[in-house]
């Protein structure tokens, strides 16, 4: 079976997030596979419940052959595992594992859209899927990653850290 490129968006806002991404990245490539490109880490505002602390995030590309429902159940271990509690919708959280995209593949559940239903909408995940990935078209709405953040209406500040 061929592998399709699995991506991610990995955040975090409480504790030493930089570690946090790291030990994220650590634990996806042993239960997944090998990320074969990275971007940045970029601190972000909070988006949707604003009154909290400041996010870094970081896209990750990774090779898998496995189903979507089977990354997300792997995704959802990793989050438990180190500590995420979902209390509140777009609250706090230790760690965040959000599917964007499996290659160009649709796919659509109660538990389980791809690609992520809001990522056209938020700068915090199109600024450093453009780092990485320019050119991969959304596969619903046939722009690709530039094109979605040139017409993202989102205006918080996602600023690349050294």
């Amino acid at each position: 079976m061929n592998a399709s490129p699995l991506i991610l968006l990995l955040g975090s806002n409480q504790g030493n997030s930089r570690a946090l991404l790291r030990k994220a990245i650590d634990l996806l490539q042993f239960r997944i596979g090998k990320i074969e490109t990275a971007s940045s880490v970029y601190s972000t505002k909070a988006w949707g419940e604003t009154d909290q602390p400041d996010f870094l995030n970081q896209v990750v590309v990774i090779p898998y052959t496995g189903t979507a429902i089977q990354a997300l159940e792997i995704v959802l271990n990793i989050e438990h595992e180190m500590g995420r509690v979902r209390s509140k919708k777009w609250g706090v959280r230790i760690i965040d594992i959000d599917l964007l995209y499996f290659g160009d593949k649709i796919h659509h559940t109660t538990t389980l859209t791809l690609p992520h239903a809001a990522l056209h909408l938020r700068r915090f995940t199109l600024v450093p899927l453009v780092e990485i990935l320019p050119d991969f078209v959304h596969p619903v709405f046939s722009k690709t990653q530039k094109q979605l953040l040139d017409a993202c209406a989102d205006q918080l500040d996602v600023l690349k850290l050294v």
